[in-house]
């Protein structure tokens, strides 16, 4: 028994699977560009082995404790927030006993995937297996070839972004650099901590934002220097993006006094939510300015009512799995920043959405028309085989391929890698094979699309 077929997520006709398979072939063994992502950089830093299977595949993945959650397995059975967990191979147990409930999903290819390519197991998870799964998993977990820098050299890595609080000291990155390893982990600056009214110490964030940069950020002017300098900080440690998780995708840009006096309000805690939403909107357009000055590529994640549970907010905090995805109104909301910088050749914007209407509607002739906008591939709850085709069809006839930026995996679950990376190669080549049998497309035209979708454009899009 296999837990992986060879052709899946290839397509079911035969002479459209045989093109495909060729395709695939061609972009099987390039080497992963993973641009955006949520990993630790302290893994690579310290390489360390992973503590144990609980801890390395169910704890980090929201995808997996979203679902458990939802058929009623509580939080604490998984010992979610806990640091340490005392009974691994409980939790492991746990998981597995409910492992049929990702049937169907992509989170069971992810899951599978490594299971067979990784640790050579050639079961199904489940209740019965559970504990020959964690045996082997642990096992193998000890060995230096499974340790955090091993492995991203097995996965064919060629480059990992974090994502970093701007107030991150990047400790971290600077030991990766200083170690004498080839490995390239990136930074990539997130400031919501400091430009977001909503988040928990705002305030005390922007003391500190202040003190680590020398700057008065009891000032408008100190502000925004002290974000300059923490940008270029990144800049210095190899960061080529930046990445913006506002709850929508409105900008602004005020006159100089109204922003100044915005910010004042704002950083006493006399804003209401209008006004909150509103200084959000011209922190967009204000790091459209700065990246426009050094260069970092520009990444919006609007479109997610983040927290929406709040009984589990209050007892574990952020990215517990309840955030839901909203709609978005890109075409009205980007257009200040649009008509202050969408013309500007030295910008670039990448946009991503939760909102699947928006595709045709609103990101396609967008990304068509301005220089500085890139389309993001599907994201979280769309990063499955049905949402990258139903991206592929929705936006390319409109914005082509070469307005989007490839693949990123935007993933906590490091192990999930190389089966991500793997999942949109496959369904790309399964789009362009039948782009080609329908004669729209070329057959050379397919395989030079193929590299470009899996390398080319996101090593051009993220400065790579």
């Amino acid at each position: 028994m296999s837990l992986l077929d060879e052709d899946r997520l290839l397509p079911a006709e035969p002479a459209a699977r045989a093109l495909a398979r060729q395709l695939y072939a061609g972009v099987k063994g390039l080497p992963i560009l993973s641009p955006h992502g949520h990993t630790q950089a302290a893994w690579f830093a310290n390489d360390e082995p992973f503590p144990d299977p609980a801890k390395l595949l169910v704890q980090p993945d929201h995808y997996v404790f979203r679902m458990l959650y939802s058929q009623g397995v509580s939080l604490e059975d998984l010992e979610l927030g806990a640091g340490e967990i005392k009974d691994p191979r409980r939790v492991w147990r746990v998981f597995a006993e409910h492992y049929y409930l990702f049937r169907g999903t992509p989170t069971r290819m992810w899951l599978d995937h490594t299971f067979g390519t990784l640790f050579g197991l050639t079961e199904r998870l489940s209740a019965e297996t559970a504990d020959h799964f964690y045996d082997v998993i642990a096992e193998k977990l000890l060995t230096p070839e499974f340790r955090p820098r091993a492995l991203f050299e097995r996965f064919g890595i060629e480059v990992l972004a974090t994502t970093d609080s701007a107030l991150d000291t990047l400790a971290d990155h600077a030991a990766i650099r200083t170690s004498g390893w080839s490995g390239r982990v990136l930074p990539t600056f997130r400031p919501d901590a400091v430009v977001d009214p909503e988040f928990a110490g705002f305030r005390e964030n922007i003391a500190k934002l202040g003190e680590q940069n020398g700057e008065d950020t009891s000032e408008w002017s100190g502000y925004l220097a002290a974000l300059r300098k923490a940008r270029l900080r990144f800049k210095a440690m190899g960061c080529t993006a930046t990445d913006h998780g506002h709850p929508t995708a409105r900008t602004a840009n005020l006159a100089l006094h109204e922003a100044a006096a915005l910010f004042g309000r704002v950083r006493e805690g006399n804003a209401d939510a209008a006004e909150q939403e509103l200084f959000r909107a011209q922190m967009l357009c204000e790091m459209a300015r700065m990246s426009l000055e050094d260069g970092l590529v520009m990444q919006i994640h609007p479109g997610s009512a983040r927290n929406h549970n709040e009984a589990l907010y209050r007892r574990y905090g952020r990215d517990v799995g309840g955030d839901i995805p909203t709609q978005t109104d890109y075409v009205r909301a980007l257009k200040p920043m649009l008509d202050a910088f969408g013309n500007e050749p030295g910008l670039r914007v990448i946009l991503f959405t939760l909102d699947e209407t928006a595709y045709s509607r609103e990101l396609a002739p967008l990304a068509g028309h301005y220089p500085c906008l890139r389309l993001g591939p599907p994201w979280w709850f769309h990063d499955s085989p049905e949402g990258m085709m139903r991206f592929r069809e929705q936006v390319t006839e409109t914005a082509g391929f070469y307005n989007t930026v490839g693949f990123n995996d935007d993933t906590r679950a490091f192990l999930s890698i190389p089966a991500r990376h793997d999942m949109a190669r496959r369904v790309d080549c399964s789009f362009l094979a039948r782009l080609v049998l329908e004669r729209r497309l070329d057959e050379d035209e397919a395989h030079e699309v193929a590299y470009a979708l899996t390398n080319g454009l996101a090593r051009a899009a993220y400065n790579l």
